[in-house]
């Protein structure tokens, strides 16, 4: 009976990596129109975050977020990528938080934007509010928001 019950543990094993191994990842559709709009404003303003577009986008897409909040701090915060340090180009924690790359940061600080207490259920106004309550600072980043373009959103894909 014993050997019968190491067989059927190594035939369940392999199965079980594999279905982890296919699932599908979410991806930003290359020909989705808030790409080529992130990344123009980006470029047009020689920002070096204009390389990281698709991860505000996965970014805003899987934690709910209007997908032009997150492209509008990092330029209130630090020019579009020009000024910052320890990869947070969002001024998060006031400059204190380190990420590993600025991918993380982006990450990181768009789940806590869209799913931590502190923020989750808020509008943009309320959001910002929290993040920065300076009076002035909802305007500077409502502003940018709106010169990067509408707000419509098409939602992010499977990868094949």
């Amino acid at each position: 009976m014993k050997n019968v019950l190491v067989v059927a543990g190594l035939l369940a094993a392999p199965f079980t990596t594999s279905v982890q191994q296919y699932r599908a990842q979410p991806t930003v559709d290359q020909n989705d129109p808030r790409l080529s709009r992130l990344t123009k404003f980006f470029a047009d303003r020689d920002c070096p975050l204009r390389d990281s577009a698709k991860d505000f986008l996965l970014a805003a897409d899987q934690n709910e977020l209007d997908w032009r909040l997150l492209p509008s701090i990092s330029f209130i915060e630090s020019s579009g990528g020009k000024d910052y340090r320890n990869n947070n180009v969002f001024g998060w924690d006031s400059c204190k938080e380190r990420f590993p790359s600025v991918r993380a940061g982006i990450h990181y600080v768009a789940a806590q934007l869209g799913r931590s207490n502190r923020y989750k259920g808020k509008n943009v106004d309320r959001k910002l509010q929290l993040y920065n309550p300076l009076p002035e600072y909802s305007q500077r980043v409502k502003a940018v928001m709106r010169a990067i373009g509408s707000c419509s959103q098409p939602r992010m894909v499977a990868a094949d």
